[in-house]
């Protein structure tokens, strides 16, 4: 009897090793997939859900409507590659490794060289989600280290890399190659200097003609898109969608531009200020913006279509303020919403930005929300979606705020912002109250402003002589905070503000 029991029950452990097995893989499944988009030098408000309109973003809207959209959101510094290196680390502007544009090389393809590289064994928000159980794909711009550095993205948590790795090379939208993990694809455009510029007075279309090209580099980076979804979709995934536009140059598809011609009072641009010229330079900025909200409702129609849409959240933000360079005109399109500043600048339009998430089921379909945010919040927000104990960071976790469990949403005392170059600034967010120090280098004893963004969202009255009472707690939060950089001419800050050991 005793031995018939032991035959029984050794029959029967295969089944249940793969029943036990099974159940392991439905709960690994079961981890929401997350997909991040992030537009490059997006303005607050140069899409529908933020008052834009000028511009059309049908598939924002929906996202917004269908979701929840933060009206007082922050990057964690106004420019490119450390806004991306603070999002993917969980890091304000003193504490990040990378705190400005170092960049290396040059814009022709032969002098390729990247940005400074994030160093090995940097915790990142891909390898987090990695030893959660998550396939990991970075497509887009890239701008934290070449190929053969350490920051290569394949070593910095990411199973897949596509597109830009060096943020110069994306200056052109026709690029002769983008970059498939260490691999160099490449395209069919031949090499375009995009920083050259045209003489007014002998100007032809065929002058015009010489930016464009045949293979768009955002159609090249949604196809990837689409394939890693496809591929990855029975098993959680995070898609960390990093699109170029609307960074200048104004380039985009001719069948794109035809919409906006006509609908401005324009002028062409010859380069003077930077970047490609363009014939029709206002109807190219509206429809590059266009254009990016169509590859998001591509990547939402797909994520439907697949029956993915419970179980992925889909968010969308921008990496810093709307440029003041090119062709691009910030004040006809009212890209900032009447906020102080661009990019490159630690007031409001240099670093407020939109965010939406959308999670059918989980987040509230039409929802706003006041609540303060910043993007080194990201890293905690994202392992609380997965359900993973987050790494050290600065941040906190959104998603209570998200999901509409206002009660268990962390509180914070303040954002804090320091940004090493335009002279050298640190910012602070408290409640209604903003604080900001602008040209630390060439000033360091420079005097606080102080607004009240309940009353000012667009900073025009300085009132720290009424408020002298709270200038010594920003001074205490700025010793706090900062941490010394690893390059000498990224410290800016005075002995006085920082804090003694």
């Amino acid at each position: 009897m005793v031995r018939r029991i032991l035959l029984l029950t050794l029959a029967a452990l295969p089944g249940i090793t793969a029943a036990a097995q099974s159940k392991k893989a439905a709960t690994v499944r079961q981890k929401p997939n997350i997909i991040f988009i992030y537009a490059d030098d997006l303005g607050y408000g140069e899409t529908g859900p933020y008052g834009q309109q000028k511009i059309k973003t049908p598939n924002l809207d929906r996202l917004s409507a269908e979701g929840i959209h933060f009206n007082q959101f922050y990057t964690s510094t106004p420019v490119c590659a450390p806004a991306r290196c603070m999002l993917l680390t969980g890091r304000h502007g003193g504490h990040s490794y990378i705190r400005g544009n170092y960049e290396m090389g040059g814009f022709p393809d032969s002098l390729e060289g990247g940005q400074m590289p994030l160093p090995e064994g940097t915790v990142t928000i891909g390898r987090m989600l990695q030893q959660a159980g998550y396939t990991t794909g970075a497509i887009g711009k890239w701008g934290l280290g070449m190929q053969y550095s350490t920051g290569n993205p394949n070593k910095q948590g990411f199973n897949y890399f596509y597109g830009y790795i060096d943020q110069k090379q994306a200056h052109n939208y026709y690029p002769t190659h983008l970059w498939e993990n260490d691999k160099a694809d490449s395209l069919n455009n031949t090499f375009i200097n995009v920083h050259k510029s045209l003489q007014p007075e002998t100007a032809t279309d065929s002058d015009f003609d010489y930016y464009k090209g045949k293979d768009y580099a955002v159609d090249e980076l949604t196809k990837k898109a689409t394939q890693f979804i496809k591929k990855n979709h029975s098993a959680p995934f995070f898609l960390y969608l990093p699109y170029t536009i609307p960074h200048v140059s104004l380039q985009v598809p001719d069948s794109a531009l035809k919409q906006y011609i006509g609908q401005f009072n324009e002028k062409p641009y010859y380069g003077q200020q930077g970047y490609t010229p363009h014939k029709y330079p206002l109807s190219a900025y509206a429809a590059m913006i266009t254009y990016l909200d169509t590859q998001i409702g591509i990547i939402m129609n797909l994520v439907a279509s697949m029956g993915l849409d419970d179980n992925t959240i889909i968010m969308f933000s921008s990496d810093n303020g709307t440029t003041f360079n090119g062709g691009v005109d910030a004040s006809f399109f009212n890209s900032v919403a009447g906020l102080k500043g661009l990019k490159m600048d630690l007031y409001e339009g240099g670093i407020r930005e939109p965010f939406i998430a959308r999670w059918p089921g989980k987040i509230p379909a039409g929802k706003t929300s006041e609540l303060p945010g910043v993007q080194y919040d990201m890293m905690a927000t994202f392992a609380d979606i997965a359900g993973i104990q987050a790494p050290a960071n600065d941040g906190i976790s959104l998603l209570p705020e998200m999901t509409g469990k206002h009660g268990q949403q962390a509180d914070r005392k303040y954002i804090y912002f320091e940004y090493p170059e335009k002279g050298g600034a640190v910012a602070i967010r408290m409640g209604q109250w903003k604080a900001i120090k602008n040209g630390l280098k060439k000033n360091p004893d420079a005097a606080w402003e102080l607004y009240d963004l309940s009353k000012d969202k667009s900073e025009e009255h300085d009132v720290a002589a009424a408020h002298r009472d709270l200038l010594p707690g920003f001074d205490a939060i700025v010793k706090k905070e900062h941490r010394n950089a690893h390059l000498n001419e990224w410290e800016f800050l005075n002995s006085k503000m920082k804090a003694t050991k």
